[in-house]
């Protein structure tokens, strides 16, 4: 039976399992899929399958640098008690350390490559998931680069619920990056400048305040004055070098960076868990269908 790439992606969803593994699994069952699950946890590479269809929204982002290299990356778990396990903490640690130094393209392309310890990354995880008891993924990472006249800004908060990492140039001192950093985790900026903001969602949002300020009984000959006078609020909204700065509100965070010789070239804010659909369970329900079985 011809394996497909669909059929790899299914089994690997549902046991964690790397992409040439689950080749081999269904290879060697003839895609036969439950069979293929058996054959991965018989060999010990998916001792997660039974929780693969679990939701881990919970972990925790992580940061490291070295040298002019940095990766940002978030590992998520089931259940904020776990996060805070000493074993998880390491596993984060000893992740972030293999993709520094690997820097692979992809989640995808690291859960393949082989770890100093001799395994697969995606079997190290396995391997973490049969000792602490809940789904854990390795959900995404970034690697950025530095000039030798530049600093990175790097800031945990709540011990790693947010995490930015900012690369900045002209500027050495890590200090003055981590405080940029720090506005970011607490404001959350979409862009760093307004020439990356599109025409499209520019358009889409002079549109809207053209509509606002008629439906409020607004003259049509002062409108357009008007809405670029809004737009520019929108701007100081989504964009980090319009903002007024958290640490000194008479000031933008572009005057901060200028004053010091420096220029902000990007950053990345992670938040465990956004983007994740949490299951919402009612415990009246849920007892009742225990009672039921």
């Amino acid at each position: 039976m011809a394996i497909t790439a669909q059929m790899v992606k299914e089994l690997r969803e549902k046991t964690g399992a790397g992409m040439m593994d689950c080749k081999k699994a269904l290879t060697a069952t003839n895609g036969n899929m439950e069979e293929a699950i058996d054959f991965l946890r018989e060999k010990g590479i998916a001792s997660a399958a039974k929780k693969a269809d679990r939701i881990a929204a919970e972990g925790t982002t992580f940061m490291l640098s070295e040298g002019n290299s940095a990766i940002i990356l978030e590992v998520n778990a089931e259940t904020d008690f776990v996060a805070k396990n000493e074993n998880f903490q390491n596993l984060v640690k000893e992740l972030a350390e293999h993709l520094l130094a690997q820097k692979p393209e992809s989640v995808e392309a690291a859960l393949e490559q082989t770890m100093e310890n001799g395994q697969k990354v995606s079997e190290y995880i396995n391997s973490a998931i049969a000792t602490i008891g809940e789904k854990i993924t390795l959900r995404r990472f970034e690697i950025k680069t530095k000039s030798d006249n530049g600093a990175f800004g790097e800031y945990l908060h709540m011990g790693g619920r947010i995490s930015v990492l900012t690369v900045l140039e002209g500027t050495t001192d890590a200090n003055i990056a981590k405080d940029v950093a720090m506005h970011i985790a607490a404001i959350n900026p979409k862009y760093v400048s307004r020439d990356q903001v599109s025409a499209e969602e520019t358009e889409r949002e002079r549109q809207v305040l053209t509509q606002q300020a008629l439906n409020e009984g607004k003259p049509e000959k002062i409108v357009a004055k008007m809405v670029e006078g809004r737009l520019g609020k929108f701007f100081e909204e989504i964009c980090l070098l319009d903002q007024s700065f958290v640490k000194n509100p008479d000031q933008k965070v572009s005057q901060f960076v200028e004053a010091n010789g420096a220029k902000v070239v990007e950053f990345i804010r992670y938040e465990v868990g956004e983007g994740i659909e949490k299951r919402e369970e009612n415990f009246a329900d849920e007892v009742m269908s225990q009672v039921k079985k």
